[in-house]
């Protein structure tokens, strides 16, 4: 018989144990996404940003042939992350990127978070070449998108038969949360949730407000 005990499961992310790497978030794949409405996706994606930057979880930002054909990437970014180095590629597969490598060698987590445009192209590429690697790695799929339905589901289908893990950016923030006796955190999570958590992040407010509740109050 096996006995409980009060510990994670190592399977559960972590602020201190993985990257988050954001990829083509850009003005052309955009367009063309037809798999979520871009305003959501542009509130996860600023989620997930916001979330990662509070908890001081390195990110890499991506982007592919920014200036001469994709664009610019989406405002949030460098609003989240000032002055961070932007990797532009020519490569569609981001894992063929050198410095790209470089950077994630030199961040040197074995655990990858992923999120971008479009998921059967741009994420599908380096989540698989990832995983051949002996990385873990992670799909934010309510932060991805595709230009259809079929893709963006074969994709991550794809992904999880070769041992990605799919999560959501609601799921990621409460993750690196974990517990709400954590005090030092405790503003950030449920200020970003207030802001871009939907209809759980109105009750946030609505139960601060009215009641002066908070989440782990006992």
């Amino acid at each position: 018989m096996s006995l409980a005990t009060a510990i994670p499961a190592k399977g559960l992310l972590s602020p201190t144990d993985h990257a988050l790497v954001l990829i083509d978030f850009q003005s052309q794949m955009a367009f063309a996404t037809h798999t979520i409405d871009i305003s959501a996706l542009r509130n996860n994606v600023a989620l997930i940003s916001k979330g990662a930057q509070g908890f001081n979880v390195p990110v890499v930002l991506t982007t592919v042939a920014e200036t001469s054909f994709s664009g610019p990437m989406f405002p949030e970014l460098p609003v989240i992350f000032p002055g961070q180095k932007v990797f532009d590629r020519t490569s569609m597969n981001t894992w063929e990127d050198q410095p790209v490598i470089d950077e994630i060698n030199r961040i040197g987590r074995r655990r990858l978070v992923m999120a971008g445009l479009w998921t059967s192209v741009c994420i599908v590429g380096p989540a698989l070449s990832a995983l051949e690697q002996g990385f873990e790695v992670y799909v934010i799929t309510d932060a991805c998108g595709d230009v259809s339905v079929e893709a963006h589901e074969r994709a991550v289908a794809r992904m999880v038969q070769a041992g990605a893990v799919p999560m959501t950016s609601v799921q990621y923030l409460l993750e690196l949360q974990r517990d709400w006796a954590r005090g030092e955190t405790y503003g950030l999570t449920t200020g970003i949730a207030r802001d871009h958590a939907g209809g759980y992040g109105i009750g946030i407010q609505y139960a601060k407000t009215m009641f002066g509740a908070q989440e782990g109050g006992h």
